[in-house]
């Protein structure tokens, strides 16, 4: 199997509903695109989420980062693709490049996955399913941004509460991963959005919240427009999370 027969791309829209008040794609909607675009992937190649769900086991996503030199506009067309970078016995490690429509690369993202035991809950091991042939999609190609940090905050502050609602939850019965994102750029009020632009975004995922649930986040500022943040249930940490931004008058593309 060649290298590029390795990598997915994937051709979408920018919709207005997709949009946020700068008339970009929300980093929210991008991050779904991804996850979209690693199921397409994943799915022509036998690993998909169906086949999983008929099997008794699911992927779960463990870590997660974006970072983008320009997001798109609404009507913009772009392009994503996808690869496997490494294979480890619970782990696995996917990434993505993004395009725009002159084929210029606009951002990358880097996510690191598990697959679990939709009963149990306990991690299952990749290099047994179908009888490793996942590692053969292991594919060289450049990914040229550093990997999710390993963030704790120090001093972090009390910054909202949130209640777990319908339109969190997802097909596994738990908040969506890309819900986390939304509610934590909640925290940031509008006209700090409206000056600034999100360039990098990462998740570390630790447990799962169901309906009904209470979410507290807590945020420090561990550089000038870089905001750690931690989300806890009571006294159980759900998930960890890093936001850089910079001033919209900054040109950062490539």
């Amino acid at each position: 199997m060649t290298e590029n027969n390795k990598i997915g791309r994937y051709t979408f829209l920018a919709e207005p509903f997709h949009c946020d008040s700068s008339g970009k794609l929300s980093m929210g909607y991008m991050g779904n695109t991804l996850l979209n675009c690693a199921d397409f992937h994943s799915k022509s190649r036998g690993f998909g989420m169906t086949y999983l769900h008929d099997h008794n086991c699911t992927w779960v996503l463990s870590r997660f980062a974006i970072e983008m030199y320009e997001m798109p506009a609404q009507y913009d067309r772009f392009e994503v693709e996808t690869w496997v970078e490494n294979v480890y016995r619970l782990f696995t490690d996917r990434n993505f490049a993004i395009y725009n429509a002159a084929g210029t690369i606009i951002g990358y993202g880097r996510s690191v996955w598990a697959m679990i035991d939709v009963t149990t809950r306990k991690p299952l091991d990749l290099l047994a399913l179908h009888s490793g042939s996942i590692t053969d999609y292991i594919c060289d190609h450049p990914c040229p941004m550093d990997k999710p940090s390993r963030i704790k905050l120090r001093e972090g502050q009390e910054v909202g509460r949130y209640v777990a609602r319908y339109s969190d939850i997802d097909i596994n019965g738990h908040v969506n991963s890309i819900k986390y994102i939304d509610h934590i750029l909640d925290l940031f009020p509008l006209d700090y959005h409206l000056s600034r632009k999100v360039t990098r975004f990462e998740m570390a995922y630790v447990a799962e919240t169901y309906c009904g649930e209470t979410l507290t986040f807590y945020r420090e500022e561990t550089a000038p427009q870089t905001f750690d943040i931690e989300v806890k249930k009571e006294e159980t940490l759900i998930c960890r999370s890093r936001v850089c931004f910079s001033d919209q008058t900054t040109n950062n593309e490539q």
